[in-house]
């Protein structure tokens, strides 16, 4: 009798046992396999990222992976990206990289395709909700192989997601606009005559802060102008047409906003535009969500709840620019499966809205309209429209993009202040392009 009893109750334990396994494996949690694995990430030294930070150790604390972070200004960041992404085992998990990175990195099968990550039950989230992510952000960071091999198509495919992307905005002294009862500029017509009225208005004080540096500067501040007004560097052929009407312009609209800018406006790079718009001597800007930041800052601003904000000016359509981070896994990455489970936790709902409340930038946009994001960061709702019009194709993300980007800031700089004339210098920067542009097998389809 006692031996039965026994039996019975060895296997209802065996079967308890059993039942309990099954529905233990059953909800088991996907970061359960990567407990104790460290990752080591590579970020830039950028306002999104020291808001970062502030967050990984809560992720550290739901998964129990731990995150190490090699930490770099971004232009060191990259030298090192480049060193690494060509070892056989690299130390890098996860790495954050510049906009225009993605084309080189893809180009050179050194980046993971996201596909069978977000295709495997195991790892993808069915809350992840990628539908909310902002449209322009992920075409630009993330896509790659389609349309013009750097945007969205059928032939496209997933390297990345954004992470600390920015689009243009238009920052004005709300104290300004007020004494001289002015409207905020909406179109281009508007904007400029604004940026000249101002300085009449106000003697001393430039109406918007440009960057006109040259090189980059003076190419991204008239990229900023060329997508509103209708242009583009090249048509569908790669055949340049950056001076074209458009283009023609794009630089008058430049010159204009420089000229009328404060003193010394024909040096100023982001920083020097910044800082002038801060200290008070310019009453508009025009560049980088990221800014907003230092706006209220009583150490770096003398404007503090002075600043309101509006969307990019339209030209003939809207086209805020598109650029900052994005964030991709290594194809020698040593914790793959971990590292995209870091990725995805950190563009996630949660913590997007976790780190846009440490001040970063958030890649959603629900947490652009999210009311306690709001309530802290009142502009945030004002970005999140602004982003419905942010443009992927404002600039090209080609490998040779970066010599005819040379190539147009330092031409840009001579008509700022060299008083070149304007056509005559965009025809000289196409028929170089196009050099470029035939040398690299642009061209080699043509008439076949």
């Amino acid at each position: 009798m006692i031996t039965n009893i026994k039996k019975v109750f060895t296997q209802s334990t065996i079967t308890v046992l059993a039942l309990s396994t099954v529905a233990s494996l059953s909800h088991a949690s996907p970061y359960d396999k990567y407990k104790n694995t460290t990752l080591v990430v590579n970020f830039p030294a950028h306002p999104h990222y020291n808001s970062v930070m502030k967050v990984l150790p809560e992720f550290t604390k739901e998964t129990g992976i731990k995150v190490e972070v090699d930490q770099l200004q971004y232009l060191r960041m990259r030298e090192k990206q480049t060193l690494e992404l060509t070892k056989r085992k690299g130390d890098y998990d996860l790495i954050a990289y510049v906009v225009f990175s993605k084309a080189d990195y893809v180009y050179a099968d050194q980046l993971e395709n996201l596909a069978k990550y977000f295709m495997n039950p195991k790892l993808a989230d069915p809350n992840f909700d990628a539908e909310d992510l902002i449209d322009g952000y992920v075409e630009n960071v993330g896509v790659v192989g389609g349309k013009k091999g750097y945007l969205k198509g059928p032939t496209s495919s997933l390297f990345g997601l954004p992470y600390g992307s920015e689009t243009s905005i238009l920052g004005y002294r709300k104290d300004i606009f007020e004494k001289h009862n002015l409207e905020v500029p909406t179109n281009y017509k508007e904007l400029l005559s604004l940026a000249c009225e101002i300085p009449k208005l106000e003697p001393g004080m430039g109406g918007l802060a440009s960057r006109a540096a040259s090189g980059h500067h003076a190419s991204h501040a008239f990229l900023l102008h060329l997508a509103p007004l209708g242009g583009r560097i090249f048509d569908d052929q790669w055949k340049p047409i950056v001076n074209n009407a458009q283009g023609i312009e794009a630089a008058n609209a430049l010159k204009t906003i420089v000229d009328c800018g404060a003193e010394g406006a024909q040096t100023f790079g982001f920083a020097e535009a910044g800082t002038s718009f801060l200290q008070g001597q310019s009453a508009m800007f025009l560049d980088s969500t990221v800014f907003a930041g230092q706006v209220n800052d009583p150490s770096k601003s003398k404007v503090v709840g002075k600043i309101g904000w509006a969307p990019h000016p339209m030209g003939v359509r809207r086209g805020s620019q598109t650029g900052g981070f994005g964030i991709g896994i290594p194809k020698n990455a040593q914790h793959k499966e971990a590292a995209f489970l870091l990725m995805q936790w950190l563009t996630s709902k949660k913590a997007d809205k976790l780190v846009a409340l440490a001040g970063g930038n958030p890649s959603r946009y629900s947490t652009h309209f999210d009311k306690d994001v709001n309530t802290k960061f009142p502009h945030m709702a004002v970005f999140g429209e602004a982003l419905k019009d942010a443009d992927p194709d404002w600039r090209p993300i080609i490998p040779v993009w970066g010599k005819i980007n040379a190539d147009l800031g330092t031409t840009l700089s001579k008509v700022l202040t060299e008083d070149l004339d304007i056509q005559d210098a965009l025809d000289g920067v196409a028929e170089r392009a196009e050099k470029i542009m035939a040398d690299a097998g642009y061209y080699s389809w043509d008439e076949k």
